[in-house]
């Protein structure tokens, strides 16, 4: 019986990814470094910030890799405020309210950026938590922000329902047993199934989504 849903924030509410890269690229830039949209697909999208600059600047302290990736937030939420949610995600989010299923959020983003967003998305209120990876303490692709929020809404992950849309997001989610539903703003459709995906959809409009959830009508 499906008790909860879980959504990923960027590029599974709404398509950040596209902005996030131009920040990215255009802050990259000024220390000669020069990324594609191919490269930050496959080796940026979905991670932590910290981790992404450590990459780049192993010879940076802790201090400065943490000031780099809050400037590149504050840079993002400063030409962030026209986004859009991807369409049908009001629809998914009702349907849940009204059945009285338990909805959270789980996110490798800042917690800055996800409050930013829920706002500028009209969805501060939309969900019961909040889960931000780094004040678990470890970060997707890890199952541990799945594992958490599946503790605190007291569930089985057999009665949760994931989406998401990046490698590191889908991986953690499928082995934290959740069944999982790949949102393909960032990735190939084949690769999330490859991933574990149980299906996979452009956006929440998809009628094969709503036959999957109409068992729990």
């Amino acid at each position: 019986m499906l008790a909860a849903i879980l959504y990923d924030l960027d590029g599974t509410i709404v398509n950040t990814d596209p902005l996030h890269y131009q920040v990215w690229r255009e802050m990259l830039q000024k220390y000669g470094i020069e990324i594609d949209e191919e490269f930050y697909k496959n080796h940026m999208s979905g991670r932590l910030n910290p981790q992404i600059v450590r990459d780049f600047m192993p010879e940076w302290s802790t201090e400065a890799i943490y000031e780099f990736s809050d400037r590149k937030e504050a840079r993002f939420r400063e030409v962030a405020g026209h986004l859009k949610p991807l369409p049908g995600v009001y629809d998914a989010i009702t349907w849940g309210t009204e059945r009285g299923l338990k909805q959270a959020l789980v996110t490798n983003a800042p917690r800055a950026n996800a409050e930013y967003m829920l706002e500028v998305l009209q969805l501060s209120t939309a969900f019961d938590r909040v889960v931000i990876s780094a004040e678990v303490g470890i970060p997707k692709p890890d199952p541990a922000p799945y594992e958490y929020i599946l503790k605190e809404f007291g569930i089985t992950p057999g009665e949760a329902l994931a989406f998401e849309d990046s490698p590191s997001g889908m991986r953690s989610a499928v082995a934290a047993g959740i069944k999982t539903v790949g949102i393909a703003t960032t990735q190939e459709p084949g690769e999330l199934y490859e991933l574990g995906a149980a299906l996979v959809i452009s956006d929440y409009t998809d009628s094969r989504l709503w036959k999957l959830l109409e068992p729990h009508h």
